[in-house]
């Protein structure tokens, strides 16, 4: 990417890929990644007492409709919704086993 991630000059390509960023990341932006998540997580990603199932993040701001379907399709759509979870997980840690073992996803064809 071009361009610099701090004021002091360090450029986005000086950091590198994997666990390696997390040392050459400045520490105001480190700052802004924990602060941002943890202000997702105390005010806006908040599991509403009394919700509809366990998990429901809703907390009556975005809905898309949830409300009108019948209760298969709701059924339905949260058993999709899991399975995409798990699937994103064991791809994530297939990514992060890779690069512990120094071993390439994309074969070079050059």
């Amino acid at each position: 990417l071009p361009g610099d991630i701090s004021f002091d000059g360090t450029s986005f390509a000086d950091i590198p890929d994997g666990f390696a960023a997390l040392s050459k990341i400045p520490d105001a932006g480190l700052f802004q990644l924990f602060a941002f998540i943890g202000f997702l997580e105390i005010f806006v990603m908040k599991d509403i007492t009394g919700g509809e199932f366990v998990g429901d993040f809703r907390n009556g701001f975005i809905d898309y409709g949830w409300d009108t379907f019948d209760e298969e399709t709701k059924f339905q759509k949260r058993a999709i919704e899991l399975n995409q979870g798990r699937a994103a997980m064991m791809g994530i840690l297939a990514l992060m086993v890779h690069e512990k073992l120094d071993v390439s996803l994309i074969p070079d064809l050059f």
